[in-house]
């Protein structure tokens, strides 16, 4: 059932996570573990979980002496080929003190866009769950170009949600919530709640992050949750450091509320209203 609220998410079915690269890579490479205990813990309850996670290119860069993202898409490619290994690996020792089996699912774009691609991603998903294995997914930055990039992992999170057909879908950044403009801006206010439909484009998002590694911001974050929302499933954006209190379901965070009146097709991707 979706999660209309944010309470909900204590007791959801289904919940996609995602997690940026700035949140797991680098100096902040030891925060995987109380994000791990936070997705165990869900995981006990009887909650079916999904990772989306950045982090393969920033985790590969010091392997490969790199102190900045490279900027060419081969040298991106190598790094994400090694980060990916490590990434998933660091999950994975996090992971076996609760006798949880992470599963590796690396997508593309173009997976989204070819039916008989997207069916097959939905079906693997839709075992490993049944498993009990925690799937975790990335963008597959070692075969995307460019032109077929998603380029952030929040719009690839909202796209999983819809594809699982999950009940919630928890983005989480450097912050606690979202603000009516940058944080550190006189006159920013903390948004507590989004009704579907409202009128956003007073608010001032920034498009990138304040760091070296990560490729989203705000504003991808509100584009991607505004597109879960239209199918049916209720985001919560809030930091990496409160996901423990997120899936509890704690009032934290900016919360978007999904629309009521349509239900989602997880094999096509088809949205329909429940009055059809």
């Amino acid at each position: 059932m979706t999660a209309g609220e944010r309470s909900d998410l204590a007791t959801a079915r289904r919940i996609v996570v995602k997690v940026g690269s700035s949140s797991i890579s680098g100096e902040n490479a030891e925060k995987i573990e109380p994000l791990v205990d936070a997705l165990a813990a869900a995981h006990a309850r009887g909650t079916e979980v999904v990772l989306v996670s950045s982090g393969a290119i920033a985790t590969g860069m010091p392997f490969l002496d790199l102190e900045t993202r490279p900027t060419d898409l081969a040298t991106q490619q190598a790094a994400a080929a090694v980060g990916q290994n490590v990434l998933i690996y660091r999950y994975q020792r996090s992971l076996r003190p609760f006798g949880i089996v992470a599963g590796q699912v690396l997508l593309t774009a173009g997976d989204f866009e070819d039916p008989t691609h997207r069916s097959n991603a939905g079906r693997a998903m839709e075992r490993l769950l049944g498993l009990r294995i925690l799937p975790i997914v990335n963008e597959n930055d070692t075969v995307a170009t460019h032109e077929i990039r998603f380029g952030d992992n929040d719009r690839l999170a909202a796209l999983v949600a819809q594809l699982i057909g999950a009940d919630a879908l928890v983005l989480l950044s450097d912050i606690a919530c979202l603000y009516t403009r940058p944080p550190d801006e006189p006159g920013a206010m903390p948004i507590d709640r989004v009704a579907f439909g409202d009128d956003m484009s007073g608010f001032q998002f920034g498009s990138v992050v304040v760091n070296s590694v990560g490729t989203g911001g705000a504003a991808t974050k509100v584009s991607a949750a505004r597109l879960a929302a239209a199918s049916g499933v209720g985001v919560l954006v809030t930091s990496a450091d409160l996901v423990s209190e997120a899936l509890a379901g704690d009032e934290i965070g900016t919360w978007f509320e999904p629309d009521k009146t349509v239900v989602m097709n997880p094999v096509t991707g088809a949205v329909t209203s429940v009055a059809e």
